[in-house]
């Protein structure tokens, strides 16, 4: 990535046209299309597709210092710069075939945020409880079912939809991902855009609801990842860990922006004949602010930089679980320490901290939820399995943690 430096492009971006309009974009509950556009433009979306397919190549860790910028003037923006290098793409990019890069790597440099849709009303955290299903009928699949908040529903082009295969006689063969590429105003038949949630932050990212009737599947969309259907779910799920280092990024991002504007407001800010910088009580909020948002940076880094180590091409699934597990919790307590130093003012619609208080919840919650997380790194820690299931604790129960581990 010769000659490009993706956070200085990101924070001119960020100070000149992005925070001017993030107010705009909440208030409106709009799709900041203007930002994509300049993200494009300045070759910030799509960086990470490879260069033979038009983009830069940029590593994970390079993707990570420009949504850091992004996100400390519009979450939002920074949402969308996430989603267009990592999640979807990504996978696209490491597992698909020719014809599927080529197909989707001209979209998303052009601006497309892909949809990844896993999630479904009764399978959250429990993804494999999934029932949407794409049935072999000849060359293809139909595919039926629905899922649920679906961030980009109605406004992408790209969809990977996660469905369980079944065989012509319908038996079970694994789960596989499907690349849907749709014109968001006048969807294909078999596939309906439902109804938006009308979310607490992120105002402008739609989060829908989508269903699919016998949707006609040519079998060239089928996203067949090296362990094949069987076991290919693992290896789906290994791709995602890249989007959850970047939705880490961004809650750390905020938080950042926010420790800014609360040091900047201490500085200026007098109150008792002084400023308030010189009470110490404001001093160690100030300090234990920085100090968690300098030590999720350092765990959301070492998460980027072992995607070149690991020998998958993705970051390490527990270097991502505890970078985004810490960077989560750790940004709503800043953000929520530095409307508390703007008193009043922090909590008017007038100062930013408010939206990026609403923004940046949902980071606890999207992308693994930070209890699931725990039991991720829980058992990564203790060397075994930690089911979540009646059926699978029950099979456990007097079996030895070093029996589990060692299966």
């Amino acid at each position: 990535m010769k000659n490009f430096d993706s956070r200085a492009r990101a924070r001119e971006l960020a100070e000149t046209e992005f925070a001017p309009r993030a107010a705009h974009w909440d208030q409106t509950r709009s799709y900041c299309r203007e930002n994509v556009v300049s993200l494009s433009q300045a070759g910030l979306m799509g960086m990470s597709i490879p260069q033979e397919y038009g983009g830069k190549g940029a590593s994970c860790f390079e993707v990570c210092l420009a949504i850091e910028e992004v996100a400390k003037a519009c979450t939002l923006t920074a949402r969308v710069l996430v989603e267009g290098n990592m999640g979807c793409i990504s996978t696209i990019m490491a597992y698909g075939t020719a014809l599927q890069k080529s197909l989707c790597a001209p979209l998303v440099l052009a601006g497309d945020k892909p949809a990844i849709c896993i999630t479904e009303p009764d399978a959250g955290s429990a993804a494999t409880d999934m029932s949407t299903v794409a049935r072999r009928k000849g060359e293809g699949y139909l595919l039926s079912g629905s899922k649920h908040w679906i961030t980009g529903g109605g406004i992408s082009k790209i969809h990977l939809i996660f469905a369980r295969v079944l065989s012509e006689t319908g038996r079970d063969e694994g789960i596989a991902g499907f690349i849907i590429i749709i014109d968001p105003e006048n969807p294909p038949q078999g596939f309906e855009i439902m109804r938006r949630e009308r979310t607490m932050g992120l105002c402008g990212m739609p989060e829908a609801e989508l269903h699919f009737d016998n949707l006609e599947v040519p079998q060239e969309m089928a996203l067949i990842p090296p362990s094949g259907i069987e076991r290919g779910f693992a290896d789906l799920m290994t791709a995602y860990n890249g989007q959850r280092v970047g939705a880490g990024t961004i809650a750390m991002g905020v938080a950042a922006g926010a420790l800014d504007r609360a040091t900047r407001y201490l500085l200026e800010r007098q109150q008792f004949g002084r400023p308030l910088a010189e009470f110490q009580g404001l001093q160690w909020m100030l300090a234990d602010m920085d100090t968690g948002v300098h030590a999720s940076r350092l765990m959301l880094h070492e998460a980027a930089r072992s995607a070149e180590t690991g020998g998958t091409g993705f970051p390490d699934k527990l270097l991502a679980a505890r970078a985004k597990l810490f960077a989560s919790e750790m940004a709503v307590k800043v953000v929520n320490d530095a409307l508390q130093m703007f008193g009043a003012r922090g909590y008017g619609a007038g100062e930013p901290l408010e939206r990026m208080a609403r923004d940046v919840r949902m980071f606890t919650i999207g992308g693994g939820t930070t209890q699931i997380l725990r039991n991720q790194v829980a058992g990564a820690v203790l060397g075994m399995k930690t089911p979540q299931t009646r059926e699978g604790y029950s099979n456990m129960a007097g079996t030895s943690p070093q029996r589990v581990a060692a299966e």
